[in-house]
């Protein structure tokens, strides 16, 4: 089972977590806050740390932080030096950045980290993004033009030193054989780049690809150059769809379904007992605007609900006229707490309204859902998403991953020291050159 830790949002991803105690006001940009939490998920021997990113503005920040601020390889390039084993993966948009900058930018956080660096490689599509490089909006299939190019010639850089250049040789006088440093001149309609790079290859060879669940035109390109998938399903088996779909896709580009590793996002709230669990993520919901989270619960169960009686269970005319929408997973689960006699402010510290999967719990409860979706084969490990930096981390590492080793489903130790050790994954320079002609 493959685990990795999201960082990026400083606080963690509950609205209230930049408000509890003990909360650094300015952890949104201090570095310091991201390289303890990245000890913290290395010290419990988790395989990566995510670092997503948006390249505007975002969010509303009378009321709460930035929700992406800091430059991804910035941060994980500090990170790097506080750390020797987890892996580090930063989201670079392919739509704005040239590919020797890329190629350049991650083998260097490769070659800083020993073999550590991923890439998160997405397509921006946002009108704030494009504005800030002075862009239009790409229109049809430029977006994915232009990523093709972008995600191949940086391939082809990252494989113009080759290992036979060889190491300097100071009794020689020999630094690099110049024969195996070639330039790869590739030209496209939307980049181009002569080379070649002037950094050697890492201790993995090149960085880990990782992609997002994409829309029909973004499926080719994941199946062509992606070796791990950040997802996003809301259940089982909306996971085990997109999984199988992206194998389909690696399939038809002439690869092998397992080259993908699927991680989806996932989320948690412990404590020693349901009770804990819960009283710590009503402690965040007390730091946040109750009326619209309780507007939010109101449209997802199909009922009104009042904030003066949101500590009482719904009433029995309430529970009769229960709707919960369809389109919205979480809602069963809410018909369901309300049915069972929580309150609405209980059903909302359950975590339905998370943007992603799993529970507020015991350690045992959530290892009990990563075993279910890892064993029914909806996945091949996950992401896991802290709702308050301050502590979750340190719990997940603390109370879960024991368990996860004490069932076989986790190893007692790092396996190897690269990126794609962690992952299971082999050595890769360059274009894969399995790719069908077709692809």
């Amino acid at each position: 089972m493959i685990l990795g830790i999201t960082l990026g949002e400083s606080y963690g991803v509950h609205p209230g977590a930049w408000r509890m105690p003990g909360a650094d006001p300015s952890a949104y940009t201090n570095v310091d806050v991201q390289v303890r939490s990245a000890r913290a998920a290395e010290r419990g021997g988790l395989d990566f740390a995510f670092f997503p990113d948006r390249v505007f503005l975002h969010g509303d920040l009378s009321t709460a932080p930035p929700m992406f601020s800091m430059e991804p390889l910035l941060v994980l390039t500090a990170v790097a030096r506080e750390t020797s084993r987890i892996g580090l993966v930063p989201s670079v948009s392919t739509s704005f950045n040239e590919p020797y900058a890329l190629a350049r930018q991650l083998r260097a956080l490769d070659v800083i980290s020993h073999g550590r660096a991923g890439w998160n490689a997405i397509p921006s599509y946002e009108a704030e993004a494009f504005a800030n490089y002075g862009r239009p909006v790409p229109q049809g299939n430029q977006k994915y033009e232009r990523l093709h190019e972008v995600i191949q010639i940086t391939q082809a850089l990252w494989d113009s030193w080759g290992r036979e250049a060889g190491r300097p040789d100071p009794q020689a006088g020999r630094f690099a054989d110049m024969a195996h440093i070639k330039p790869v001149n590739l030209q496209g309609r939307h980049v181009a780049a002569r080379g070649p790079i002037q950094i050697p290859q890492s201790e993995q060879g090149q960085p880990v690809i990782f992609m997002p669940v994409a829309s029909s035109r973004g499926l080719q390109a994941l199946g062509m150059y992606a070796n791990g998938i950040i997802a996003m399903p809301m259940t089982m088996e909306e996971s085990r769809q997109q999984r199988e779909i992206v194998h389909a896709s690696a399939i038809q580009a002439g690869r092998s379904a397992d080259d993908i590793r699927f991680v989806p996002f996932i989320g948690f709230g412990l404590g020693a007992t349901k009770r804990e669990a819960l009283d710590r993520r009503r402690a965040l919901e007390d730091r946040t605007d109750p009326v619209p989270r309780l507007a939010r619960l109101s449209t997802m169960l199909g009922v009104g609900l009042d904030l003066a009686r949101s500590d009482e269970p719904l009433t029995a005319t309430q529970i009769d006229a229960l709707r919960p929408h369809r389109a919205v997973p979480p809602s069963a689960k809410a018909a369901a707490l309300a049915r069972e006699g929580w309150s609405p402010r209980d059903i909302i510290a359950h975590g339905v309204l998370d943007a992603n999967p799993g529970l507020v719990g015991t350690p045992e409860e959530a290892a009990d859902l990563l075993q279910q979706w890892f064993e029914a084969g909806v996945c091949d490990g996950f992401n896991i998403v802290p709702d308050d930096q301050q502590d979750s981390i340190d719990d997940f590492v603390d109370q879960v991953v024991p368990i996860l080793r004490r069932r076989g489903l986790r190893p007692a130790d790092y396996r190897g020291v690269t990126l794609r050790d962690h992952l299971g994954l082999p050595e890769q320079l360059g274009v894969d050159l399995r790719l069908s002609a077709s692809a």
